[in-house]
């Protein structure tokens, strides 16, 4: 299995629900994630001010931080090697990059596109 990393700003939650309005990329990031997580495929997610020590650890992250300022954040990092800076993966590029097998969508509306997309025959909701 592919290890998926993401590396967020300072902030005060990661659900995109706190403050005066609702930060949709976050909760799309959230639902994402946890719909990825109850399908078996674990993505780590780090907040630059409740996980700083894995900043530090990271020594590519922090080399880049370093030079580009916390205005790269978010950035992707897929099996040790930063894929994506200043935005958060994709809903494609998540399938993609954990090579999520065949078919797999995070709603219903994208189930025809997704089973297009990877040459399967599908029919109720199950490829071949």
């Amino acid at each position: 299995m592919r290890n998926l990393q993401i590396f967020e700003p300072a902030m005060c939650c990661s659900t995109g629900l706190c403050g005066v309005g609702v930060d949709t990329e976050l909760l799309r990031i959230s639902t994402v994630l946890n719909t990825l997580e109850k399908n078996g495929f674990k993505v780590e997610r780090f907040n630059l001010s409740s996980s700083p020590q894995e900043f530090i650890n990271n020594k590519s992250v922090n080399d880049l931080i370093k030079t580009n300022g916390v205005e790269i954040l978010p950035l992707s990092v897929l099996d040790g090697e930063i894929i994506i800076t200043g935005r958060y993966p994709t809903n494609e590029e998540f399938i993609e990059h954990l090579e999520v097998p065949c078919g797999f969508t995070f709603d219903q509306t994208e189930e025809t596109e997704a089973s297009e997309k990877c040459g399967c025959c599908c029919s109720d909701g199950d490829c071949c």
